[in-house]
């Protein structure tokens, strides 16, 4: 047999392993280094909870290297009609539209469209002259102006609910708003809560870096979607408007106030049909989109493969770094003792909410519940999804399945 040069062998063991371009199942959980008798622990836990009434249905993803070891559907997408929960359901995903939002700014960012420290106002006029609120009869000028930076890291005080708002505006602004334009135009007339870059304050920031990615590109914010992440990325069940070839696998949106309360269809019209509405004008950065597990899988791998999925790149490995590091100082998220970047949460050495998953990793979730946890460093990422809000169980349904998850690790 002829001798390979160990020159040779030196060079190939340097060579850099090329990221997973695409998602496969694992020939076996042990060759994606998981244990299979306690990937079941998963399935006996989800089991449990739908038949419990803790949960009508769950969607679970979990892929390691790019391999698929667990990717399972529990439960009923409708349970009036008894209608089996399937791996290719789709989900209102909410908040989780802040990533794939987050990712559109940055496209432009590395395009050189604006620096991340320029001023709001400077793209979107509505914000010239914009105050902080003291009190609802005392206003003040900023110390400094609200930056996309401050979007994209929930630090401008910009809120959901606002002290000033004559009724609620909700996540998904439903009292009269029509488009994203005029959506960013009523938040622009509101104070700030306070100074910009002072605190972690959740709620509209994402919102308005979509409008600023429709006024830098001149396409609406689901056409740039379409054409610069869901197209390259083959993202095919991931939408604004769903199509109505696909309505039917829509689940079902339930509500559980407390862990007494049965599931219960959701009385809010408006939640429960937003996604076939089919309104092409209100494409909402924060929270509009739906999507199924396996194509946000596809989300998650772009991140930890370092801006590149699919043979196709739409960030850098140096924007993806800077979207991973804290941005928001000593401030923290809520009560969770975890860190901010752009769009992403960064699970923390003390945190009080990851669990399991490595320090560095990112995660967020929607209000509907479905969650994402993407851990560059064990190349690793876990989806969960089901529908309901308000729901007493969302704590324990995504942390439990991360802790399950991260303990069928063997290697």
């Amino acid at each position: 047999m002829k001798k390979i040069p160990l020159i040779l062998l030196l060079a190939a063991a340097a060579m850099p392993v090329l990221a997973q371009q695409t998602l496969q199942p694992a020939t076996s959980a042990a060759a994606a280094g998981f244990s299979a008798a306690r990937l079941q622990k998963i399935d006996s836990f989800f089991n449990a909870a739908v038949r419990q009434g803790y949960a009508p249905n769950a969607v679970t993803f979990v892929a390691r290297n790019g391999r698929i070891v667990h990717h399972k559907a529990y439960g009923f997408s409708n349970l009036e009609k008894r209608t089996p929960a399937k791996t290719d359901d789709i989900f209102r995903i909410a908040s989780q539209t802040k990533l794939i939002t987050t990712i559109a700014a940055m496209m432009l960012y590395e395009e050189g469209r604006f620096f991340l420290d320029d001023p709001i106002e400077k793209y979107l006029p509505e914000f010239k002259g914009i105050q902080v609120m003291v009190s609802k009869d005392s206003l003040r000028a900023p110390r400094r102006q609200p930056t996309i930076r401050d979007l994209l890291t929930h630090t401008a005080g910009i809120p959901y609910g606002h002290p000033l708002d004559k009724s609620p505006l909700g996540f998904l602004a439903p009292n009269g708003v029509k488009t994203l334009d005029s959506l960013v135009k009523y938040i622009a007339g509101r104070p700030l809560l306070h100074d910009p870059g002072e605190k972690f304050s959740y709620g509209f920031n994402t919102d308005v870096a979509g409008r600023l990615v429709e006024v830098l590109s001149g396409k609406s914010l689901g056409d740039f979607m379409q054409e610069r992440i869901f197209d390259p990325l083959g993202m095919q069940d991931t939408y604004f408007s769903l199509p109505a070839a696909k309505a039917g696998r829509l689940v079902e949106l339930y509500s559980k106030k407390t862990m007494e309360d049965p599931l219960t269809v959701h009385t809010s019209q408006l939640q429960r049909t937003y996604p076939l509405a089919n309104n092409p004008s209100m494409h909402l950065g924060g929270a509009g989109l739906v999507s199924t597990a396996a194509d946000y899988a596809k989300i998650c791998q772009l991140i930890v493969n370092g801006g590149t999925f699919n043979n196709k790149r739409l960030l850098s490995r140096k924007t993806v770094d800077i979207m991973g590091r804290n941005q928001i100082g000593a401030a923290t998220v809520w009560d969770r003792n975890d860190k901010f970047g752009l769009g992403v949460q960064i699970i923390t050495d003390s945190s009080r909410y990851g669990d399991l998953a490595t320090p560095g990793s990112l995660t967020w979730g929607g209000a509907f519940c479905s969650e994402y946890t993407i851990d560059p460093k064990e190349k690793l990422i876990l989806l969960v999804f089901t529908n309901v809000s308000p729901y007493a169980y969302y704590g324990e349904f995504v942390r439990k399945f991360r802790t399950l998850a991260y303990s069928a690790l063997n290697d």
